[in-house]
């Protein structure tokens, strides 16, 4: 008898473990990512950047200086023109250095690395962790250049400098390099800082624009509805412009007014597609780097500062104009929405 009730028990136990081994393996079949073949093509989704080598999901379409048609600050040589001509051996009269970038060397609250963690960073590579240390600003500029093609070619290829990332008219943001880089594009913000140049042709005084021939009336016309649209200039083709025939409108149908440096200037607005795809970026960024706060620079009533701030900047984490880390730029203008930008990220967040 006692034989016999072992025996059941023995095969109870075998058909539990049985039950629980075909379970385990069930849910590894479920939670296991696929094998990859070695050697097999890895899509990637197209709304991805890349941040110490990491990739992060945007939500708005993303070019990689990797990409077919992106921008690639890494290069030495030219981007656009004649090869020969544009090779590095050619164009060092014009250009200081070979790279339009360095190394971060240090933190906004604690100054320069020490020898070594400069070295440990140099040799050994950026961890996410540190460059979280690091980076706690976003610097919007307008490029005055008006598409992102164009914007590459005069900073890249022209001035020897650069920008993290570039935002189309249609609301493309192409990345340039890692977001570990330094680089040249806010003075004494780029230890900090992430920046992004917003495809836009600018500011200008009302002495400006009575001036034949000035800026705004060559890059913007008005249809025989009367809406405003941007017209690229003939000399430019289309721009570079990613979505073929796009037709780019300003969010506001007329000229911004505003006062920066204390200046007053007329901007029309950038477009839908912009706003969006900058709204995403800007969520994207304040969640990976925890030190940049959902906020732009605020006077005693809570209203935007549209000057330079005290020792550029220095004592505030967050989102910055260009006009806020130097007294010399006006970008990104007075018809830029910072609000816009603050509570629409909230939305993506699920903030109040």
């Amino acid at each position: 008898m006692d034989s016999h009730i072992n025996k059941t028990k023995t095969i109870k136990a075998a058909a539990i473990t049985a039950c629980l081994a075909a379970t385990t393996l069930a849910m590894t079949a479920c939670t296991t990512p696929q094998e990859v073949k070695p050697g097999a093509k890895i899509e990637r989704s197209n709304q991805e950047i890349i941040v110490a080598g990491q990739r992060f999901n945007v939500g708005a379409p993303v070019v990689l200086w990797t990409d077919p048609g992106g921008y690639d600050a890494y290069r030495v040589d030219k981007r656009f023109g004649d090869i020969d001509s544009g090779k590095w051996e050619n164009i060092k009269e014009s250009i200081d250095t070979p790279n339009r970038y360095n190394l971060r060397y240090g933190k906004p609250s604690q100054g320069m690395w020490s020898k070594d963690e400069l070295e440990q960073i140099r040799g050994g590579g950026w961890e996410l962790e540190q460059l979280q240390e690091v980076v706690d600003q976003f610097v919007y500029h307008y490029d005055v250049c008006g598409t992102s093609e164009v914007c590459f070619r005069v900073l890249h290829d022209m001035r020897g400098l650069s920008v993290h990332f570039m935002l189309d008219i249609d609301g493309t943001i192409y990345q340039t390099m890692d977001l570990k880089e330094r680089a040249w594009h806010a003075g004494t913000s780029n230890d900090r800082s992430v920046g992004i140049e917003i495809a836009n042709i600018g500011a200008y005084s009302k002495k400006e624009l009575s001036k034949e021939n000035n800026a705004l009336d060559q890059w913007y016309k008005w249809d025989e509805n009367q809406k405003t649209y941007i017209s690229i200039p003939e000399r430019l083709g289309d721009g570079g412009v990613k979505t073929p025939n796009f037709v780019g409108r300003p969010s506001f149908n007329d000229k911004i007014k505003g006062n920066v440096q204390g200046r007053d200037l007329y901007q029309y607005d950038l477009t839908p597609q912009q706003y969006e795809s900058l709204v995403k970026l800007t969520a994207a960024l304040t969640e990976i780097f925890p030190k940049m706060k959902l906020d732009y620079p605020r006077d005693e009533h809570g209203e935007l500062i549209t000057t330079v701030l005290p020792e550029n900047g220095k004592d505030f984490s967050g989102l910055v104009g260009h006009y806020h880390v130097s007294k010399r730029k006006i970008d990104p203008g007075p018809a830029f929405q910072w609000d816009r930008i603050i509570d629409d990220v909230k939305k993506i967040k699920g903030k109040k």
